[in-house]
């Protein structure tokens, strides 16, 4: 019991860590008073995936889940309603995040009116948010593979890579802690995407240590 009570605390600190690195982009968005050069769409897809995952915390009564998917929520909604203010395509940004809201809307309903309470609807929603939390973790393949190509790390951020490796080793940990599977599953890509990372800095880093080649993260 004690080892799971120190996983959730590492979960906890890892998971809402790596979600802060998105102040970055809201200090440079309230800096420079502009969302050029900001992504919208992981914050959009990462908010999504934090109310899947919160939604299952509340039917399955996990505290841990609960309490870092409400953060990351509420992190995530300060970016997108951050960038709706500084984007110049408004129109756009807005038309993005009521898809969103409408996905929140049919999903919501879906497993409240449709699918019978118990087993089947926390099964459901647990496989869709791990396919969900897989795709996510998978998606930056695209930006390994020009990486190899160019040799260069400079699109990486080896503090992002550190985070994203502890927060998917201690989600996996707690997840075979559970015996929950769509915990434990969804996250070992992660752990594979990040050692594929420091695999790429190792190989492709600096010849000179004082110049870093890779893109840091600063708050």
């Amino acid at each position: 019991m004690e080892f799971l009570q120190l996983l959730s605390c590492a979960c906890i600190v890892f998971t809402v860590g790596m979600f802060s690195t998105g102040l970055t982009d809201l200090k440079k968005m309230r800096t420079t008073r502009s969302a050029d050069n900001i992504q919208f769409l992981p914050f959009l897809t990462t908010c999504l995936n934090n109310l899947g995952w919160l939604y299952y915390g509340l039917l399955k009564k996990d505290g841990t889940l609960i309490l870092v998917n409400t953060i990351g929520a509420s992190l995530q909604t300060l970016y997108i309603l951050s960038y709706c203010h500084y984007t110049k395509d408004r129109r756009r940004a807005w038309l993005q995040t009521l898809a969103m809201v409408c996905t929140l809307g049919v999903g919501w309903g879906y497993f409240s009116v449709i699918v019978s309470e118990g087993s089947v609807q926390l099964s459901q929603l647990g496989l869709i948010c791990s396919v969900f939390t897989i795709s996510m973790y998978l998606s930056p393949l695209a930006d390994l593979l020009e990486i190899i190509r160019t040799r260069s790390v400079e699109l990486l951020s080896f503090p992002l890579a550190v985070a994203t490796f502890l927060t998917s080793t201690s989600w996996t940990l707690y997840g075979m802690q559970l015996q929950d599977f769509y915990i434990m599953v969804p996250n070992t890509p992660g752990i594979v995407t990040s050692l594929i990372r420091f695999f790429l800095f190792w190989s492709f880093g600096p010849a000179d240590q004082g110049t870093p080649s890779y893109k840091p993260v600063s708050i």
